[in-house]
């Protein structure tokens, strides 16, 4: 069996405390094949004096491709006082998705009152938002969040929604943590999949909220091959995502963090796919 994904993505939230130029640097030079941009990168980057425009250069610059970009999270469950500014978050990371070139927004859950009918006019919504813009939108749920914490529900959520460009998000730490590993996705079918990230689950409890004790590929208790192949078999043809937030990995230097989580994702690819 053979894979057709796209290629490996350096998620910057795992070299979290590397400045953004010097962390899709580390990409580049780690061996990645793009890097996933988060809408805190452009925060920080601002607060240090940069515009949108001169970040977006920036990357541009770096000469990788962008996998994903990510908005603020908590439109899902938004009530109508915070409706206006979370969509115009999303709106702010489609327009810079077009100028990177990239295809997909992602958005977790986040928090947020709204009943579940609200949520599904608002995931029905946000699809019009990225449609207008040609993207795709590609919703995460996390084990750990109060009301979304299984795939079933996020699937059902984005059922009632009906807007083809809203689909999921798996990632193999929270298809680990919430109780689906290995070929545990296996009833999902590939047109659902827009994204994919991944890292791997040490043999003990979560130790926050969100987690940062993930783990580069074959380190922990994830079922690389189950859950590679079952990717391969679907025909999913997208990135994965090394997002792989640690404190161990934030106390190295970033090309160290992105050289390991490259070579051990290739590793674990050749054993899946050998």
């Amino acid at each position: 069996m053979r894979h057709k994904f796209r290629g490996f993505a350096l998620h910057l939230w795992t070299v979290d405390t590397t400045p953004f130029e010097e962390a899709i640097a580390a990409a580049k030079d780690g061996g990645f094949d793009a890097v996933e941009l988060r809408r805190v990168d452009f925060m920080r980057a601002r607060e240090r004096g940069l515009s949108n425009t001169e970040v977006l250069g920036r990357v541009r610059a770096n000469g990788l491709p962008v996998s994903a970009v990510g908005c603020e999270y908590g439109w899902t469950f938004a009530v109508p006082e915070d409706r206006e500014r979370l969509f115009a978050s999303l709106e702010e990371a489609c327009e810079r998705a077009v100028t990177l070139d990239c295809a997909t927004v992602m958005s977790g859950i986040g928090p947020g009152s709204a009943s579940l009918d609200e949520a599904v006019a608002n995931i029905r919504h946000a699809g019009e938002i990225v449609a207008r813009h040609g993207l795709r939108l590609a919703l995460e749920y996390q084990f750990q969040h109060p009301i979304v914490s299984r795939l079933e529900i996020l699937r059902e959520l984005i059922a009632k929604a009906g807007q083809k460009h809203v689909g999921l998000l798996l990632d193999a730490y929270h298809l680990q943590r919430g109780g689906r590993p290995g070929r545990g996705f296996e009833e999902v079918p590939a047109a659902e999949i827009f994204y994919v990230q991944y890292s791997d689950v040490p043999n003990a409890p979560p130790n926050a909220a969100p987690p940062v004790d993930r783990l580069p590929p074959g380190q922990g208790v994830v079922r690389w091959n189950d859950m590679f192949q079952l990717l391969a078999a679907k025909g999913y043809e997208g990135w994965v995502s090394y997002e792989a937030p640690n404190p161990v990995h934030w106390a190295q230097p970033a090309v160290d963090v992105a050289r390991e989580g490259a070579k051990a994702t290739r590793r674990t690819m050749e054993i899946a796919f050998s």
